[in-house]
């Protein structure tokens, strides 16, 4: 079986933003809502630009400082980058690997504290 189409509909259903990025820090995919939250930014025309243009010179430390974390240990797969106290939210990068588990870029994942207050099994 396929799975490819599992995961990306995954990704392309998600409510947070997700931007995948390779190793030289081209953004290679944006699900439906990054597309929207960055479109300021520039949107879908993000896709294979660097990510490095898009942060300030402490962020592209960070970042490159992170990636090069993920490369020592197959075992490094996910730092807390910050907490968003505005939206209420933890902020991690998180390492992707292939199936022999070496890095192949990496993802910024938001994760919500705020509650769903939305209506259980709404179907209006």
């Amino acid at each position: 079986m396929e799975l490819n189409s599992y995961f990306k509909s995954v990704l392309e259903q998600d409510n947070p933003s997700i931007v995948l990025c390779d190793l030289e820090h081209t953004i290679v995919y944006m699900n439906p809502a990054a597309k929207e939250n960055y479109k300021k930014r520039g949107g879908a025309d993000l896709i294979g630009k660097s990510l490095l243009a898009c942060h300030n010179p402490k962020s592209v430390e960070e970042i490159q400082r992170v990636v090069a974390w993920f490369s020592e240990s197959k075992e490094h797969n996910r730092i807390h980058t910050f907490f968003n106290e505005k939206q209420n939210k933890d902020v991690y990068m998180i390492a992707l690997r292939d199936d022999s588990g070496n890095l192949i870029g990496y993802y910024e994942k938001h994760e919500f504290r705020t509650r769903d207050t939305s209506i259980l099994y709404d179907f209006s």
